[in-house]
């Protein structure tokens, strides 16, 4: 774990390079703290309320002006003595991979100075900050790949619990069926000691933890076997996504683990389709009368994706429900033989953002099963292409283990030769 930065340190950085970043709402100068904590900074997304702090998602009216009371995931990392410095952008309403955001602006990525690039969402600000070292951990929530994906495109790491481990209680929803709250850092040990600060029971949609990061990071990887997808399998992919997939599959190797290729059951490929249903129909009941009310200051293609969810019936929902059991139960006997399933986090780099299709989601195309399925999961560096941008590998482990993918994550990290790289940012400051 790098060592944490002071406030001053994580202010004087925002100052500097947020003004074309954009990866900050708000920053709170001096930062939320209890007492004179001493933790790393962390940064929240701005889908999760701060006490008296608008809690805007990504959008020109705010979805709460003034919470109350600070969500419990934020309560729990002031308790754990961390320091909170800011909000950070979002998606609006996080429903969107690209991180794009055409009601108040997208982040830019910071691996490219010359050229806009898509940031990836829905939690782009916390992870363009984390990238470009103005925090040392953010918050995110992750749907359908909303920490991964942006953590692939920046080239950070990104952890996503399964369900019930993280309270959600303070953190608007997108889809309830599917929402987690996940961290994003430099580095596996800071974003599993974020999980840990987190995490445990809230006696509502939390039941299980806490967390413990350090037997999670302690643990050998090696003999573990892995499942790895078959390159042709994952087409359509990037050539250079493509390589530095099998560089890392090698590397996985060389840390000692059995990787296997192996093509994994239907369920599994076939849960982009649903999840996208039930972030529609769900995201519609739940949104429908704030669209009624802002639809001229939303983003355009956010209102299309919520109204595609009038399609989605109440006897329709009910059924991807029963269909998401049956393909749990399958994926969940098939991946019991091995300790994880890798593949690419996304299958390109970051595009330009000015001409990104938001008709599609391929970045999400291969994030999407682990919050169908319910599988615990984490995307770490593994390497740049040639125009020096970001590419993440997925880790997606057995239901409840996130020990094991933090586990792979970290051996993982010390083989990969990521180690230490950071974005140049001098066209920023």
């Amino acid at each position: 774990m790098v060592s944490p930065m002071t406030p001053q340190q994580a202010l004087d950085r925002i100052r500097r390079y947020d003004g074309r970043l954009n990866a900050f709402v708000q920053v709170f100068d001096p930062p939320l703290e209890i007492g004179r904590a001493r933790g790393p900074t962390v940064a929240i997304k701005d889908l999760i309320d701060v006490a008296g702090v608008p809690t805007g998602g990504g959008a020109r009216i705010p979805l709460d002006p003034s919470p109350a009371r600070h969500a419990i995931v934020v309560e729990r990392l002031l308790q754990a003595g961390w320091r909170v410095i800011g909000k950070t952008q979002t998606v609006e309403l996080a429903y969107g991979g690209w991180g794009t955001n055409r009601a108040v602006g997208a982040p830019w990525n910071p691996w490219d100075a010359a050229v806009h690039r898509a940031p990836g969402g829905s939690s782009s600000g916390s992870a363009v900050a984390v990238a470009a070292g103005l925090c040392d951990a953010a918050l995110g929530s992750d749907t359908g790949g909303s920490v991964r994906i942006p953590a692939a495109t920046c080239g950070v790491v990104g952890l996503k619990p399964g369900r019930g481990l993280v309270s959600l209680e303070g953190v608007h929803p997108l889809s309830p069926s599917l929402d987690t709250v996940g961290a994003l850092a430099r580095d596996v040990r800071t974003a599993a000691l974020t999980l840990a600060a987190i995490s445990g029971p809230d006696g509502a949609t939390a039941d299980r933890g806490p967390f413990d990061a350090e037997a999670a990071l302690g643990a050998d990887s090696a003999g573990r076997r892995i499942a790895a997808m078959p390159t042709e399998d994952l087409a359509p992919l990037d050539p250079e996504v493509a390589r530095l997939y099998e560089e890392a599959l090698e590397r996985l190797r060389d840390a000692g683990m059995i990787v296997e290729i192996v093509r994994p059951p239907r369920a599994l490929e076939a849960s982009f389709g649903p999840n996208g249903w039930l972030m529609a129909g769900e995201g519609w009941r739940i949104w429908r009368e704030r669209i009624a009310h802002y639809r001229e200051l939303m983003d355009p293609w956010i209102v299309r994706r919520f109204e595609a969810g009038r399609e989605v019936s109440d006897d329709r929902l009910s059924e991807i429900h029963l269909e998401r059991a049956a393909s749990q139960a399958e994926v969940r006997d098939w991946l019991a033989g091995y300790h994880g399933l890798v593949s690419p986090t996304c299958p390109i780099p970051a595009p330009p953002i000015n001409g990104v299709d938001e008709t599609i989601s391929p970045l999400s195309r291969l994030t999407r099963a682990a919050n169908y399925l319910d599988l615990p999961g984490i995307s770490v560096p593994c390497g740049l292409t040639a125009a020096g941008l970001p590419v993440g590998l997925q880790i997606l482990g057995n239901p409840r283990d996130e020990a094991g993918v933090v586990t792979l994550g970290a051996a993982f990290e010390r083989v990969s030769g990521w180690n230490g790289r950071t974005p140049d940012l001098t066209g920023f400051g």
